[in-house]
């Protein structure tokens, strides 16, 4: 029994940090009046991709760096695929078409640079993460100095010394609640298909842990999408996956070179390659991302999953 109490426990927090996190973005947004898409490709992305990073630079330290590539793939692909479809099949979401042309194409830029330092010698060297993390601090600079949204109404009840003060303790406990309820669901959940289920680690593997490695995005971006603030729910997405590719493989890199591992080549990356390509058009054109585009969306993820088998 207590196995399914952390199991409802750990989803109980997972929701509550994801709440914390969105209100703290909120604040920040209005506290520097920058815009919520910005927010959420910077300060929300990076909460809930700090899971990665810890993880990848961790293997990195115990000598299995190329854990990190798989760890960057399958949670990009997640991403844009399970975690958008998942939210838009909840609530379909309204999309704001500032700026989101230059944040595509940056992600998709960051996509190829990683694949073409794949290519030339199968590995990721301490040059080429210079390379990657330098680009991510180009990339935030850009996003702040021209991430004000003067046009955005930005009036609010809350005094500068009320909203800063959310910002300090929504944003931190946000992510701290995100990671922590994502851990210890997992954990649960795994417990459960393995001990009363009787599911192989295989399954678990690429059902419950691949999930779960989502959870904080996913959560993040249902509840960002639930409190009416889309900008923030894709632009989770995004910068999730731009902080992964230029920030988790540029320091991991730097700090031991990172083996590419010869399945990528020939099975990972077509997959990461098309549905970063295809999301661009549906973001840029669609002015609202409605459920028919959240079952395509988590049905191509269904399909990677059952071919990675």
């Amino acid at each position: 029994m207590l196995v399914f109490f952390e199991l409802i426990l750990g989803l109980l927090i997972l929701i509550v940090g994801g709440e914390l996190l969105v209100r703290g973005a909120v604040s920040f947004a209005h506290y520097f009046r920058i815009s919520p898409l910005v927010i959420g490709l910077t300060i929300v992305s990076f909460g809930t991709s700090a899971p990665e990073l810890l993880v990848s630079l961790q293997a990195a330290v115990l000598g299995s760096p190329d854990l990190a590539i798989g760890n960057v793939v399958g949670s990009n692909i997640a991403n844009l695929a399970l975690v958008l479809g998942a939210t838009v099949l909840i609530l379909p979401i309204s999309v704001d078409k500032s700026n989101l042309l230059f944040n595509w194409v940056a992600m998709l830029l960051a996509t190829l640079l990683f694949i073409v330092f794949s290519i030339t010698d199968a590995k990721i060297v301490f040059w080429e993460g210079c390379i990657l993390f330098g680009a991510l601090i180009g990339y935030l600079i850009y996003a702040f100095c021209f991430g004000k949204n003067d046009k955005e109404d930005f009036e609010n009840n809350s005094s500068n010394v009320g909203l800063l003060v959310s910002i300090l303790l929504y944003l931190p406990f946000g992510a701290f609640g995100l990671y922590y309820g994502a851990e210890l669901m997992v954990e649960s959940a795994v417990l459960v298909a393995k001990d009363v289920l009787g599911l192989s680690e295989a399954v678990v593997g690429v059902t419950i842990v691949a999930f779960g490695t989502s959870l904080p995005e996913l959560v993040a971006s249902c509840v960002a999408a639930l409190r009416n603030q889309p900008g923030i729910s894709i632009g989770n997405l995004i910068g999730s996956n731009i902080f992964n590719l230029l920030a988790v493989l540029g320091l991991t890199s730097i700090v031991v070179p990172i083996d590419v591992f010869d399945s990528f080549f020939c099975f990972d990356v077509y997959w990461l390659i098309f549905i970063s390509i295809v999301i661009g058009p549906i973001l840029i054109f669609s002015k609202k991302i409605g459920r028919l585009m959240g079952v395509f969306l988590v049905a191509f993820y269904l399909a990677y999953l059952l071919l990675v088998l």
